[in-house]
């Protein structure tokens, strides 16, 4: 049985290299029915990077032209660029009652819980340790040991904001991870206030047989 329901957004954070964008990619592979929110960035694409499917690429002045209309949902400067969630697709996609995902940090969150907060469910993902996050972005070899450095300092800042999402999980072993959110998942869109149908469907119930 099909029946008709509000949109969600989930978002999802977590400091660089804790799994995040891995557990994201596993849940729209799994899921046709969610969809992934593409940000727009100042920074220059990465090797592999396409515009529109990864970020839109765009110049300074273009972000602060979404600022000053109010078309960002959210957005926040990260290291020396800055990142933002466009709002039109957002609301079209809930309009449809799909879902969407959003990789974005706790800055990110906290606007999009205030903008939105009937369609908000958060998850922040935790390293096992923040020796073996240390260790992630090594191995990742993309990046200098200094840039490694400042990522590690920003994660302490970021892992103290775990206190502030509605859901938090361990990753030490990412298909456990994986499973967790997608229960997650499954009892927030089963929660009686997304399923506008209900109403109509219990009064058929309880009417005259």
């Amino acid at each position: 049985m099909s029946h008709s329901r509000r949109g969600l957004l989930f978002v999802l954070s977590s400091p660089s290299g804790a799994g995040k964008t891995t557990i994201t990619r596993r849940l729209l592979a799994d899921d046709p029915a969610l969809s992934m929110s593409v940000s727009v960035t100042t920074r220059p694409p990465r090797d592999g990077e396409v515009d529109g499917r990864d970020y839109h690429f765009i110049d300074k002045p273009a972000f602060d032209e979404l600022v000053a209309t109010r078309a960002l949902l959210e957005y926040a400067q990260v290291f020396e660029h800055w990142y933002g969630t466009p709002i039109a697709p957002v609301e079209a996609t809930l309009g449809a009652g799909r879902d969407m995902v959003f990789d974005v940090d706790w800055q990110g969150a906290q606007q999009v819980r205030r903008r939105l907060p009937d369609h908000f469910v958060s998850v922040f993902v935790l390293p096992p340790s923040m020796t073996e996050l240390h260790d992630r972005l090594r191995r990742r070899a993309k990046d200098s040991e200094k840039t490694v450095l400042a990522r590690m300092a920003k994660a302490v800042d970021e892992v103290s904001h775990y206190d502030e999402y509605d859901y938090v999980i361990v990753n030490d072993e990412i298909e456990r991870a994986v499973a967790d959110v997608k229960s997650i998942f499954v009892a927030e869109r089963l929660k009686r206030v997304r399923q506008t149908w209900l109403a109509a469907f219990v009064a058929k119930l309880l009417g005259p047989s």
